[in-house]
């Protein structure tokens, strides 16, 4: 790999230490868990997702490594160092370690799907094709009318071969806890079918080797025809019958509440689950969970000492039980009093957001007035051989104005706690492009300003997350009223509430255009 920044030994050589350390425990930690996906005591079956978040909690934890990348790093520029960093490593670690997702069960649906399929496909052809091999010469002459119904024939298999590539061939968005009944309700139909016409094939035409092949010919295109009203009806039960809004589902993150609305069609539980789980990694902002917790001022305050005594005794008229009533009225109003500590360290937090966005946006700014494309031209040529400058690739120029913007980047990103979410050579990368498609300062740090979906952060090369889909009823239970389901990550869950959407009843009014007629009320007061 090409890397061409350098960090410096010591932050490297600890930065090595601790990952491997942190991936060794973690490793041991979430093995025995993973092999066992699938909870059956409080009625939670697993389910694939398709695309994972890049920047998990189980990986902000392992990714402190590169949080002091500002200060122990140095861009070098011009120059290339072949080999393999150590972020490299752990990620090839982590892919290592985690399990393989089982690919039978992933493409199961499909391959069954492709085989049942060609196979309904060919049978047509071999209905055909078997009484020309084997007693060519019994068969009765076919003129025209055979002629005609192998053209017919040959459109309806193409028509059918097309359909079927769309509707069924398609690779699965997710891997569903149980069968979708109404696609093996389609296939078990098709089987039958096909099942249906050879049996009835070796027995009217095999066993006693009819000679009317044009009775043959017909009996092919009627099975064409029957196969074609099945894909009519998959069309409508798998693609057509959820369009219908019917349900609205509010889907909760469990940690910091973030809510949406989305209206469905009459999906299974399975099914609806594996639609929010797409619709959350484009709509719902990243998971952050240094974002959850109040400032530490807050959270580690205690009361001061004092002793408790018996207030309610009948002879306690000592003067320590007015004191003691007076140290408790403190503490309670001391406790009281935290809000206000809450609201001024939040001001406090925002106005120190508020100064190292200004910095780094000025920082930005003034790295990119820094280089310009380069323009070939005769008359930049001639006075580029006059004053000749060093002409950059964009991985160069990105990581030679990086530098004077590092430490403001590392500043604001500490301060919005996203610093787990961007590492050094993430940064380096976004600069890069950014570079090479001509994108202004704000275009490169709207990334960093607002934090975007959880798509954002996703890596392509990375498996998909696994997800736990926990439900009362049934997962192939239609949705209705009431029905609440949840899907569960180690650390936060979606709890997807499900409503039905309102009968409405519309009712007409006729206004006669002739109505709109007004007239001038005039008052004492009105100037007219």
């Amino acid at each position: 790999m090409d890397n061409e920044s350098v960090y410096s030994a010591y932050s490297y050589k600890s930065s090595q230490s601790r990952t491997s350390r942190k991936y060794r425990e973690r490793r041991d930690k979430l093995r025995p868990k993973s092999r066992n996906s699938s909870i059956r005591g409080d009625k939670s079956v697993s389910i694939q997702a398709p695309g994972e978040p890049l920047l998990d909690a189980e990986y902000s934890r392992g990714d402190d490594r590169d949080d002091n990348w500002g200060e122990t790093t140095t861009v070098v520029t011009g120059t290339s160092v072949d080999s393999i960093s150590n972020e490299d490593l752990t990620r090839l670690s982590k892919d290592l370690d985690e399990p393989s997702p089982l690919a039978c069960r992933r493409y199961l649906g499909v391959a069954l799907s492709a085989t049942l399929g060609l196979f309904a496909l060919v049978t047509p052809l071999a209905f055909l094709a078997l009484p020309q091999l084997l007693w060519r010469d019994k068969l009765d002459p076919c003129g025209t009318p055979c002629e005609g119904l192998y053209i017919s024939l040959s459109f309806k298999l193409l028509i059918l071969f097309i359909s079927t590539w769309a509707l069924f061939l398609r690779p699965p968005r997710a891997t569903l806890p149980r069968f979708f009944i109404f696609r093996c309700l389609l296939l078990a139909l098709v089987f039958l079918f096909v099942a249906s016409y050879w049996l009835f094939y070796g027995v009217r035409v095999l066993d006693p080797k009819e000679t009317d092949y044009r009775g043959i010919v017909g009996y092919a295109a009627s099975l064409v025809d029957a196969l074609l009203f099945i894909q009519y009806l998959a069309l409508v039960l798998l693609e057509i019958r959820h369009l219908q809004p019917a349900f609205s589902l509010k889907v909760v993150r469990t940690t910091d509440g973030a809510c949406h609305f989305y209206n469905v069609g009459p999906l299974s539980i399975q099914r609806a689950a594996a639609w929010v789980l797409d619709q959350y990694y484009s709509d719902f902002p990243v998971h952050n969970p240094s974002l959850l917790n109040l400032p530490k001022s807050i959270l580690t305050r205690k009361m001061s000492a004092f002793k408790v005594y018996n207030l309610e005794e009948e002879n306690s008229t000592s003067p320590s039980t007015g004191q003691s009533r007076a140290v408790i009225a403190a503490n309670v109003r001391k406790r009281d009093n935290s809000y206000s500590e809450y609201y001024y360290e939040e001001v406090e937090v925002e106005r120190r957001i508020r100064k190292r966005k200004a910095r780094l946006v000025v920082a930005v700014e003034e790295a990119f007035t820094h280089i310009k494309r380069h323009q070939e031209d005769p008359a930049a040529a001639a006075s580029s051989a006059k004053q000749p400058r060093e002409v950059m690739e964009p991985r160069e120029a990105a990581q030679a104005i990086f530098a004077p913007m590092a430490r403001a980047m590392q500043k604001y990103l500490r301060a919005t706690r996203q610093q787990s979410y961007h590492s050094m050579e993430n940064i380096i990368n976004h600069l890069q492009f950014c570079i090479t498609h001509n994108m202004t300062p704000k275009a490169f740090l709207e990334c960093y300003l607002k934090p975007g979906p959880t798509i954002q952060y996703h890596d392509s090369s990375s498996r998909g997350r696994q997800w736990t889909l926990v439900s009362e009823e049934p997962v192939t239970a239609l949705l209705r009223q009431g029905v609440v389901f949840s899907l569960k990550r180690q650390d936060f869950s979606l709890v997807v509430m499900v409503t039905d959407l309102p009968f409405l009843h519309l009712s007409e009014e006729f206004v006669d255009p002739k109505s709109h007629k007004f007239v001038m009320k005039l008052q004492s007061e009105t100037s007219v």
